[in-house]
């Protein structure tokens, strides 16, 4: 099965619009790994608007599954990285005052200086992946940068899932098969939720891990986390 990431930097939000510690990230993390998930998912933005870069510091001491620091490399950043070392980092082409992630790399353009930050990450045994639109050429220029693997940006699936499931799929298979073919791990993210999992991973060959943070908290408001991390894990088998 794919293995369930999940992001809670939504959690860092409620937290941080009172001040203090609650809710308490690091027990959130942890119960998250005891109901069932197989990783936590951060991304920490230059601004610390929701995840403060200290969180980085105290859950790489408390997570016992996978780790994954996502977001921009920029110098601040590769830091953090360098210094935590996660088991993944997810290089996200996110500009600073960006709401949420909106796009993949042009690993074409982009070539030079994500070998650059590949390499200084792989040399630190920290396994690296690329955020990637469902475009072959984007593909195959990541593919050329060293990266492990690529995290495809599933905003457009989601959008498209009720008018055109078949439709809406069908990059991101063909995009799953070269991939594969090219040696590189998939993994995906952006608007999963519980009604399209299913679906996606049925149709999304080799999918090794997705990340999925806000529709899993606001499921969880009405739902609870536990059961909502364990309805995941049953459609991700």
């Amino acid at each position: 099965m794919a293995k369930l990431s999940v992001n809670i930097n939504k959690i860092a939000t409620l937290r941080n619009s009172r001040g203090g510690n609650i809710p308490n990230l690091l027990k959130v993390a942890s119960d998250i790994e005891n109901f069932g998930g197989q990783g936590i998912t951060i991304h920490p933005r230059p601004d610390e608007r929701h995840i403060k870069y200290q969180d980085a510091r105290d859950l790489k001491h408390t997570i016992t599954t996978e780790f994954n620091i996502e977001g921009n490399p920029v110098p601040k950043f590769i830091e953090l990285v360098m210094e935590t070392k996660p088991t993944q980092v997810t290089l996200v082409p996110d500009a600073v005052d960006a709401i949420t992630s909106n796009a993949g790399w042009d690993t074409i353009k982009h070539s030079d200086f994500l070998k650059e930050v590949i390499s200084d990450f792989k040399n630190k045994g920290i396994r690296t992946s690329i955020f990637v639109d469902p475009v072959a050429k984007m593909i195959e220029g990541a593919a050329k940068t060293g990266t492990d693997r690529i995290e495809l940006y599933t905003e457009s699936f989601a959008k498209n899932f009720n008018q055109n499931k078949e439709k809406a799929i069908q990059p991101y298979t063909d995009s799953a098969i070269l991939a594969n073919q090219l040696g590189l791990g998939i993994n995906a993210g952006h608007d999963l939720n519980l009604d399209n999992i299913h679906y996606f991973k049925n149709n999304i060959p080799h999918l090794l891990e997705v990340s999925i943070g806000h529709a899993l908290i606001c499921e969880s408001l009405y739902l609870g986390l536990d059961n909502v991390v364990n309805m995941y894990l049953h459609k991700l088998k």
